[in-house]
């Protein structure tokens, strides 16, 4: 090997070195941006009174309870599609979850559903699906669905705010 070889060598693997781990994949990216806002939208519900589900900040939009719904109903279908599955309707869960209960309940079961889809390969991940008509990734289809529940944990944000509840995100770590 010449020294032209062990300097670019050098240059490369110094950073990985410095990190301490080795350089993560697109799955397990995606998988680590979704699995934390997921444990915050949880959090969020648990926290949340029972009686505070109803809540809603003007009349055009979700109560805070309908959101929970509709973020479970939409990973699931995310997630279905992600995995070559056929989709639940979106608003399946936000029109069959009323209660507290039943709202963190189907969050929980969604969450594990979507952690299958979230454990696929890189290799599988770049499979295609159809994602409203058009062709895309199934890695594309889960960044999708980790986008949209950092959306709506902005909404569930805003209503915690509005009820004078601390979100997760803004709670010191233990």
């Amino acid at each position: 090997m010449n020294l032209r070889s062990l300097l670019v060598l050098a240059c490369v693997s110094t950073p990985l070195f410095a990190q301490g781990k080795p350089a993560s994949s697109p799955m397990a990216d995606a998988r680590e941006l979704w699995k934390g806002v997921t444990e915050y939208i949880v959090q969020s519900a648990v926290d949340m009174p029972e009686e505070k589900f109803a809540f809603k900040p003007t009349p055009a939009v979700r109560s805070f309870g309908e959101l929970i719904g509709h973020v479970a109903g939409s990973q699931r279908m995310f997630c279905a599609i992600a995995m070559g599955e056929k989709p639940p309707a979106e608003d399946a869960v936000e029109k069959a979850a009323k209660t507290k209960a039943a709202l963190i309940d189907a969050m929980k079961s969604s969450n594990a559903y979507c952690a299958k889809a979230y454990a696929q390969t890189d290799a599988a991940s770049a499979a295609t699906v159809d994602l409203f008509g058009a062709p895309h990734s199934r890695l594309f289809t889960l960044l999708e669905n980790a986008t949209h529940d950092n959306e709506h944990y902005g909404n569930l944000v805003t209503y915690l705010r509005m009820n004078n509840l601390v979100p997760p995100s803004s709670k010191p770590a233990k």
